[in-house]
């Protein structure tokens, strides 16, 4: 029992941490990243990088924890939530497919003095959201505390798959952390054809991903038609 129980919540980690990637994308987002703040000094931008991984987090977090609630005070099914969030991201990977070279259209950095005062003033908006944890980001946390509680259905089964799903969002956003703050060196390192290459890969898995959680939503949604015709 405690053996399937680990191995379910290792899962749990597991599929935030697949699924989240490749949306939150912080090796792609790295030169983005270097190209708006490359008029900061290193040590500010390693601050930044810090920053905008700690509020990546709380967005999640809060996105994952809070969201099924609000859409339910709205009246929102958590089946629809599913079959909405799995088309946004869907379509989110499809767009980052067929994408022109990473970075390509990265608005110009700002002119205004390179203090830790003004990078702060960006470290929310826009270096976090959207650049970092945007609307498919947002969807995808509400869409994976969404398909906890449906699947488990006491504060017992809820809550070791909720730490999960946390510690995969934490080791996302420590990623983030880890590539902004070495977004120079990374790179230098890769080149822009190993990026956009690593870029593309991710792109097809959010893609897939975004179809599974649509099906399984849809699955749900239509199992009872198809079972009122069958009668």
């Amino acid at each position: 029992m405690f053996e399937a129980s680990v191995l379910s919540a290792f899962k749990a980690l597991a599929f935030a941490f697949v699924a989240l990637f490749p949306v939150v994308n912080p090796i792609g987002d790295a030169p983005i990243f270097l190209s708006l703040t490359r008029h900061y000094p290193d040590a500010i931008r390693r601050v930044l990088a810090r920053k905008i991984a700690f509020y990546g987090f709380l967005l999640l977090a809060g996105s994952m924890a809070l969201g099924s609630r609000l859409l339910e005070f709205f009246g929102i099914t958590i089946t629809t939530v599913q079959m909405a969030g799995g088309m946004v991201l869907a379509h989110t990977g499809w767009t980052m497919l067929n994408q022109s070279d990473t970075g390509a259209s990265a608005p110009s950095a700002s002119t205004r003095p390179a203090t830790l005062e003004v990078a702060m003033e960006n470290a929310f908006y826009p270096l976090t959201l959207p650049l970092t944890v945007g609307p498919g980001c947002i969807s995808l946390a509400i869409t994976l505390g969404a398909h906890i509680r449906r699947e488990n259905t006491t504060l017992g089964q809820n809550l070791p798959h909720f730490v999960a799903t946390l510690a995969g969002m934490f080791l996302v956003c420590l990623l983030v952390w880890v590539c902004y703050a070495n977004a120079d060196r990374m790179v230098k390192a890769l080149g822009t054809t190993a990026t956009n290459i690593i870029t593309r890969l991710s792109s097809f898995v959010l893609l897939s991903i975004g179809v599974q959680i649509f099906w399984n939503g849809f699955t749900v949604a239509i199992t009872p038609v198809l079972q009122i015709f069958a009668r």
